[in-house]
C-alpha cells in the first residue's frame, strides 16, 4: 500500500489484555503496532496518524464516548474499534452514530473478529486511495488543454470559458457544428469544477426515442405502466450532486420541455407513477448543434425552456476555422493510436500537411480523428505521406461525377451517400451537410427520388 506502514493503536488499560491484543494484531507482520494504557497517552501521539486504534471502553481517564469525539475531531480519517466488557446496546449505537468503525465484545477469543475487522478496515483504505488516485488521474486527462488540443485564438478563448464555467455551478449550453468536440467540453467543466467527485452522466436526447426519455430522465415506480416491474432512479437521480449533460437538447420534444423545465425551476422531478416528488441537485451542461435561437422562432423549442438553460455560452469553432490546430491535433491523434495499438511512432510529411490544411472536415475532429487512424493503418514505414491521407471528397466524387446528372440529382445522390454512410440518421447527416431535419425528410420524399 504505497509503502507506508499500517500502523495500529492499541489503548488498553488491563496490562494482559493490551498483550493478548497486540499478539493477536502482530500475527500480521505487515501492521506495525504501537499500546498505551491511557487515553491522554494516545492522543499525545495522534499526530503520528494511525490507520486504526482499538479502544478500551472504559479508560481509568477518559471515558470511550469522549475519546472518540477527540479522535474524530482531530483526524476523521482514523478508524476506530472499541471493545468494552459487555454489550450495550444503546451505548453501541451511540458510538457508531459519532464514528466509531466497529464495537467488540471483550473474550478471550476475540482474534478472529478483530483480526477480520482490521482486514476489513485495510482493504477500505486501499479502495479509498485507488479512488483518489483514479479521479486525480481523470482530471489530468481532462485537463483543458489535454481535453482540447489547439493554440488557435479560438481555441485559447475556450479555455478562458471554460474556466469561467467550473468557478460556479451556471447552466452552460455548448454549440457547434457535429464532431467538435461538446462532450469533451463538458467533461473538461465537470472534472475540474467542485462537483468532479460526484457522477457525470449523460443523455443523447436525439440517440432516444420520445416514448421512452421522460422514464429516462425521471425514472419510473414500479407498476406505473406494463413491463414495470421495479422501480427505476432516472438521470437526474443519478447525477444528484455531480452533472447531468443533455446533448443535442434541441431534439427534445415538446410536450417533454416543459417536464424539464419544471424540473430545473424546482430542483425535483416526480417518478412516473408516483406523485410524491424527489429533490435533485445537479449541474446543467446542454449541448447542439442547432440554433436555439431559431428553433425558439420556430415554436419547436420553448421560450422559456431556452432562457432558463442558456445560461454560459460556449461556441466551439468549427476544425476549417482553426488554422494550424489541424496538424496539432492530427499529430496528437497519430502518438495516441500509435501507442494505443503498440505501434512505432510516425511522422507526417510535407505533402500530407499541405494535403490536411486546405481541407475544410465537413465532419471537424471526429473525422479528422478518423482520417489520420486510417493514414497509420495504411502507411508502411514511419512517415505519412499525402498517399496515405484519404479525404471524403475523394471517396464521394469520384461515384457521383461518372454521368451527367442535374443540380438536382447531384444533390440527391449525395444525400444517399451520406445516409448510407451514417446509418440513415438524419440529424446527423443535416449536421453534415448543413441543412435542416426537414430539408433532408423533404429532398427524401420527392417523386422519382432515387434515394427511394
Amino acid at each position: 500500500m504505497d509503502g507506508k506502514p499500517f500502523r495500529i493503536f492499541v489503548v488498553e488499560d488491563d496490562e494482559w489484555y493490551n498483550r493478548l491484543l497486540v499478539h493477536n494484531l502482530s500475527l500480521n507482520p505487515d501492521y506495525d503496532i504501537e499500546s498505551f494504557t491511557t487515553g491522554k497517552e494516545c492522543l499525545d501521539n495522534l499526530h503520528r496518524a494511525p490507520d486504526v486504534i482499538t479502544l478500551d471502553y472504559r479508560l481509568p481517564d477518559i471515558k470511550g464516548l469522549e475519546m472518540l469525539k477527540k479522535i474524530k475531531t482531530e483526524n476523521e480519517d482514523i478508524q476506530v474499534i472499541l471493545i468494552s466488557e459487555q454489550s450495550e446496546i444503546e451505548v453501541v449505537v451511540e458510538l457508531l452514530k459519532f464514528g466509531a468503525y466497529d464495537y467488540i465484545v471483550k473474550t478471550n477469543d476475540i482474534r478472529e473478529r478483530l483480526l477480520n475487522t482490521v482486514q476489513n478496515i485495510r482493504k477500505g483504505e486501499r479502495l479509498k486511495r485507488e479512488v483518489i488516485s483514479l479521479r486525480s488521474e481523470v482530471k489530468k486527462k481532462y485537463s483543458y488543454q489535454n481535453t482540447i488540443v489547439g493554440n488557435s485564438a479560438a481555441i485559447q478563448e475556450i479555455y478562458s470559458s471554460i474556466e469561467k464555467a467550473t468557478r460556479t455551478g451556471i447552466t452552460v449550453t455548448i454549440t457547434g457544428e457535429t464532431g467538435t468536440g461538446k462532450e469533451l467540453v463538458a467533461k473538461a467543466i465537470h472534472y475540474n469544477s467542485t462537483r468532479a467527485e460526484k457522477p457525470l452522466v449523460a443523455v443523447n436526447v436525439a440517440a432516444i426515442p420520445h416514448d421512452l426519455l421522460e422514464s429516462e430522465l425521471f425514472g419510473f415506480e414500479k407498476g406505473a405502466f406494463t413491463g414495470a416491474n421495479y422501480r427505476r432512479i432516472g438521470r437526474f437521480e443519478e447525477a444528484h450532486g455531480g452533472t447531468l449533460f443533455l446533448d443535442e437538447i434541441a431534439e427534445l420534444d415538446i410536450a417533454l420541455q416543459a417536464k424539464l423545465l419544471r424540473a430545473l425551476q424546482e430542483k425535483e422531478i416526480v417518478r412516473i407513477g408516483s406523485n410524491k416528488p424527489v429533490k435533485t441537485d445537479c449541474r446543467i451542461i446542454v449541448a447542439t448543434h442547432q440554433n436555439l435561437q431559431e428553433q425558439v422562432l420556430k415554436k419547436t423549442f420553448r421560450q422559456d425552456l431556452y432562457y432558463r438553460l442558456y445560461g454560459l455560452h460556449i461556441e466551439l469553432p468549427p476544425l476549417r476555422k482553426r488554422g494550424n490546430d489541424v496538424i496539432l491535433l492530427a499529430k496528437h491523434f497519430i502518438n495516441e493510436f500509435c501507442k494505443e495499438n503498440g505501434l512505432p511512432a510516425k511522422t507526417l510529411s510535407k505533402s500530407a500537411v499541405d494535403k490536411l490544411l486546405p481541407y475544410s472536415f465537413p465532419g471537424n475532429i471526429r473525422e479528422l480523428k478518423s482520417v489520420m487512424e486510417l493514414a497509420i493503418t495504411l502507411a508502411d514505414n514511419d512517415e505519412i505521406t499525402n498517399e496515405h491521407i484519404v479525404l471524403e471528397n475523394e471517396v464521394l466524387m469520384p461515384d457521383i461525377t461518372n454521368q451527367e446528372m442535374t443540380l438536382k440529382e447531384y444533390n440527391l445522390r449525395i444525400l444517399k451517400k451520406y445516409l448510407e454512410k451514417y446509418n440513415n440518421n438524419t440529424s446527423v447527416v443535416a449536421g453534415k451537410l448543413g441543412i435542416g431535419v426537414a430539408t433532408v425528410y423533404r429532398m427524401m420524399k420527392k417523386p422519382n427520388n432515387p434515394i427511394e
